[in-house]
């Protein structure tokens, strides 16, 4: 499930509680994300599941629900 692997990388980088990391928490306000952190995310997402965020959807990534989302949306463009 592309949720469990999300979770597993947020939790890896920012070193934050794994109560924390639902779907709907914010990478900044919930999960106290800067735009380093960010960034490492993206790349780190953009390793494990072979998929690109373009900068213009990279900045409008706000919650985990939105990283799962975007990943999902690309592995069905994909099949």
């Amino acid at each position: 499930m592309t949720f469990e692997k999300v979770k597993e990388i947020i939790l890896d980088c920012l070193k934050c509680d794994e109560e924390d990391v639902v779907l709907s928490a914010d990478l900044q306000n919930d999960l106290g994300a800067d735009s380093l952190d960010g960034v490492e995310l993206i790349m780190a997402m953009e390793d494990e599941f072979g998929v690109t965020f373009p900068e213009d959807t990279a900045v409008n990534i706000k919650t985990v629900e939105d990283i799962v989302n975007y990943i999902e949306s690309q592995k069905s463009d994909s099949e």
